[in-house]
């Protein structure tokens, strides 16, 4: 009997067997869709390529991509189908990084950019040379730099519910790197967001001449080599509220919590207001230090913060 069955069923199998491989082939569909026109693509730089010049959302489909991709002039959504679904891994466009702006606006939602390093150091997630920038439930890790920017005062950059992790260096004979590294920009808004063990330079550096920082928290337990982590070089007014910040004891750099016009003071910083944050020192930490290191002279607006003991409120520099 086993003789006899075992051939008919093999006949069978193999008979469907066409008829399944077809359908399984033709259920997998290109991971880039042009929400606009519903064409997909296998790679990102040729989902570009087809856009035209109305604003347009690329969706993602779950999945780990080696691409990278430069927009020019352009209104463009990078979307993942589902938030932390998509992961852009090591793979640098321009020796920059993983995507370029410059163009008008820029939305990226979604995404994980992870393992983004070039020679220069300055490998980063996102670089952002022009136009407006709005970041929302993404990640940016083990990257020599989350997101680095070019000037442009005229626009405006907004991070939401967005995570910094194991970014920054300062070693190697460049510049140093930082977690976020914004430049002349008009505006920077963060909330929501997470910056924690950082690898070197500042948790957030940003020449943008409004800063309005509110709802994060600054996680420096288990940073190594960092430094500010809040560092506004060239002053600013707006606000930083409503944060929780926690000084490791692996610093470059241990001085303050918050650093203003520490470089110049190209942008005037009174008003800033600075109140109803939480900032600690981790334990074992052996150092006081400075909550707020004040180089701009001008009047700032400290309110009520939570300071632990061994943390000043403001030195003048």
């Amino acid at each position: 009997m086993y003789k006899s069955i075992f051939p008919s069923l093999l006949v069978v199998l193999l008979l469907a067997l066409p008829a399944v491989v077809p359908v399984l082939a033709q259920s997998e569909s290109a991971p880039f869709e042009i929400e606009e026109t519903g064409q997909s693509f296998w790679r990102l730089d040729d989902a570009v390529a087809e856009m035209g010049a109305k604003p347009v959302t690329i969706n993602i489909q779950p999945g780990t991509y080696h691409d990278c991709a430069v927009f020019e002039d352009r209104d463009i959504t990078l979307r993942a189908d589902r938030p932390g679904s998509v992961i852009f891994d090591g793979t640098i466009c321009e020796g920059k990084a993983a995507v370029v702006f410059r163009g008008r606006n820029a939305v990226v939602d979604g995404i994980i950019f992870q393992n983004m390093v070039v020679p220069d150091g300055n490998g980063a997630g996102i670089r952002l040379e022009r136009g407006h920038l709005r970041v929302v439930n993404a990640v940016f890790r083990n990257s020599q730099q989350g997101i680095l920017t070019a000037p442009d005062p005229t626009s405006a950059i907004v991070i939401d519910h967005s995570t910094f992790s194991r970014l920054g260096r300062c070693d190697g004979g460049n510049a140093c790197a930082h977690s976020l590294y914004v430049g002349d920009y008009g505006s920077l808004t963060i909330t929501n967001s997470r910056f924690e063990k950082g690898t070197g330079g500042h948790y957030l550096k940003s020449n943008a001449g409004r800063n309005n920082i509110t709802d994060n928290s600054f996680d420096d337990s288990q940073g190594v080599a960092t430094n500010y982590m809040i560092d506004l070089p060239s002053g600013s007014v707006g606000s930083i509220t409503g944060n929780m910040f926690v000084q490791g004891k692996n610093k470059e750099n241990h001085s303050a919590f918050i650093a203003i016009a520490a470089e110049n003071r190209g942008h005037r910083s009174g008003g800033l207001v600075i109140a109803d944050n939480k900032a600690s020192l981790a334990p074992n930490v052996p150092w006081s230090t400075w909550f707020v290191a004040d180089w701009s002279h001008e009047p700032l607006r400290i309110g009520q913060n939570a300071l632990a003991q061994g943390i000043g409120v403001k030195q003048l520099r």
